[in-house]
């Protein structure tokens, strides 16, 4: 056993942290690392078990941080997004919920062996998939917009809906199997997840009214936001049990639609925090578990409990419940597959399995094993197919990664060209129609908009693109737009074009603000546009072993800019003056070269001619 309780929560972040980045830089499914983790220090080595170590504060701690994880996912929940998916996501996260929920409780009696009572509230509890394990398959499976949208919104829809199942079917079979119906129950049961509804949406307006009115300073925001959020789920869920993520989510999505710029402002700290919690708890839960628990998982009812629900039940919830809608057949195939179970299922399923336990359900002991079961199995079996199946289906963004291009000139356009050329993805952008005139004519993909707009943000589908260049003709707006997109790129993806021109004095002023400087720092829009101009061509060069990377360095014409570097592996680098990377045999590099001699020639021809006539 770790030797205090201090030592076990600097362990449980470092694991959980630990998991995260060698998932990033492994590519596997962060869920995946967390639960062998966290089974590897509590089971199985025994150095911890959170449950016992905590104590008393060992639910609390998961189920705040459970409504955190909620109400983070469900900010993100904008209408906007719903163009053209209202329909399917609507059907899924009503029909399909309730068609899951009939087949997966059928499932628990007649294959896993349990009573009608524990069957049908595990059936409505095991349809939830939600944001902690969604949200971090979704960040590294690359899908396509139109099903990382409805995975997300079930996801995160459905989870509070999957909790009040499982206790609306608790208290209607308690009523109907009371010596002495009493309807009270039910009707404090509806009673209070209305109740819930609208103290999430009352804590939602009343918290974004605060933040329009300036009632709250900005360095308190984000602190009274968890605060109301712990206020909102803690006073719904001492009502009524599991009313608390109805609560949450109903706040986040009401702070979602509300249109303040703070909520937008503290998204990023938001999602570090979930980020972190969500580490935390899966290592904390799945550390917890007992080695019985995990021998139990091999029993035959339990396995073929499983495979059912994640061959037969999914799937079909979802081709029933989106029949009429214009989902396509690959992205039935694809939801109707991706169905993680997660933290939700875990804690809320240890509530029930002791609930029933008091009623006198014997077979409620199994609840925390299939639980645990279908948690596992489905998060080991989603995450490592994910990527796999939506390539096989044509629903994911692999490839090259793409390059996002603010403004359009002589430069941008012929760069885009040469994006293009590489089968690299590549768009434009540019508030003037007049300005992206050249763009249209090349048959570049562009968007005719402003690009620190919030309409953007809904009408410009940006996950193809892992890279942005701010390549305008104004030094401060290419500044703002690498400041605005530098968290949702990461800071060594943000590019902007050198403000200076060769006159300059760069000792005297050093600009860092705002993403880093592109290709040189002696090297502005205004002369990149001219060399373009001046007849300058854009060339790829293979490296090999015999033509290695210094001898085309020592060869090059002292005028060549260069541009970029292509791995055969697909990865990109574009040049910038602290890059590290020294291109290998196998890999291109792109730069922008003088025209050739024969070129020049004919210039000369052509300036003669002109001079006769």
């Amino acid at each position: 056993m770790v030797p205090s309780i201090l030592f076990e929560i600097m362990l449980i972040g470092l694991l959980g942290i630990g998991s995260q980045w060698l998932s990033w830089r492994y590519r596997m499914p962060a869920i995946v690392v967390m639960s062998v983790a966290g089974l590897l220090v509590g089971p199985i080595f025994g150095l911890m078990n959170p449950e016992e170590d905590f104590g008393d504060v060992y639910n609390p701690i998961i189920t705040v941080a459970v409504a955190i994880i909620l109400f983070e996912g469900s900010l993100n929940l904008s209408f906007k997004e719903l163009r053209g998916l209202g329909k399917p996501v609507f059907r899924i996260s009503t029909v399909g919920a309730f068609i899951a929920w009939i087949l997966g409780s059928l499932t628990a009696h007649y294959i896993a062996g349990l009573s009608w009572t524990v069957a049908f509230v595990i059936g409505g509890l095991f349809i939830v998939t939600g944001p902690t394990v969604i949200l971090p398959l979704l960040r590294q499976s690359k899908l396509k917009p139109r099903p990382a949208k409805i995975l997300k919104w079930e996801g995160i829809i459905v989870d509070p809906i999957g909790a009040l199942l499982a206790v609306f079917a608790f208290e209607i079979i308690a009523y109907f199997t009371a010596n002495n119906p009493d309807g009270s129950a039910l009707i404090l049961f509806f009673a209070a997840s209305i109740f819930a509804a609208i103290l999430g949406w009352a804590c939602g307006r009343g918290i974004g009214w605060m933040f329009e009115t300036g009632n709250i300073p900005e360095y308190l925001k984000s602190p009274a936001v968890f605060v109301v959020v712990i206020l909102c789920f803690t006073i719904a869920d001492e009502i009524m049990h599991e009313t608390g993520l109805l609560a949450v989510t109903a706040m986040g999505m009401t702070l979602a639609n509300m249109g303040i710029s703070s909520v937008a402002d503290m998204r990023h700290f938001k999602e570090n925090m979930s980020m972190l919690l969500i580490s935390a708890i899966f290592i904390m839960l799945t550390a917890s578990l007992q080695v019985e628990v995990l021998l139990e998982i091999f029993q035959p009812e339990i396995i073929g409990y499983v495979l059912l629900m994640m061959f037969i039940v999914r799937p079909l919830s979802i081709f029933l419940s989106t029949l009429g809608t214009d989902l396509s057949l690959n992205e039935k195939l694809l939801v109707g597959w991706i169905a993680p179970r997660g933290i939700v299922a875990l804690t809320v399923s240890s509530y029930f399995a002791s609930i029933l336990s008091d009623a006198g359900y014997e077979d409620a002991s199994i609840i925390t094993t299939l639980t645990f079961g279908l948690v596992f199995f489905t998060v080991v079996a989603h995450g490592f197919s994910i990527r796999w199946m939506a390539k096989k289906l044509h629903l994911s963004m692999e490839g090259r990664p793409g390059t996002i291009i603010v403004g359009s000139n002589e430069f941008t356009v012929e760069l885009a060209k040469s994006l293009t050329k590489v089968k690299a993805p590549v768009i434009i952008v540019d508030s003037s129609w007049e300005r992206l005139r050249k763009t249209r004519e090349a048959g570049i993909p562009f968007y005719h908009g402003e690009m620190l707009s919030e309409q953007t943000e809904y009408h410009l589908d940006t996950t193809p693109y892992e890279y942005l260049i701010a390549a305008t003709d104004f030094h401060s707006y290419n500044a703002l737009v690498c400041t605005t997109f530098m968290p949702e790129y990461g800071r060594t993806n943000v590019y902007k074009a050198s403000p200076y021109t060769l006159v300059d004095n760069m000792n005297d002023v050093v600009d860092k603000i705002g993403g880093k400087i592109i290709f040189k720092d002696d090297m502005s829009m205004e002369d990149l546009s001219s060399k373009i101009t001046s007849g300058y061509v854009f060339r790829q060069t293979t490296i090999t072993d015999q033509y290695n990377y210094n001898r085309y360095l020592s060869e090059r014409d002292e005028e060549t800019v260069l541009l970029y570097m292509l791995k055969p592996s697909g990865k990109m680098y574009y040049y910038s003056e602290d890059l590290k990377i020294t291109p290998e045999a196998g890999d291109i590099v792109v730069s922008l070269a003088p025209p050739s001699k024969e070129y020049k020639k004919i210039q000369e021809k052509l300036v003669n001619q002109r001079n006769n006539l």
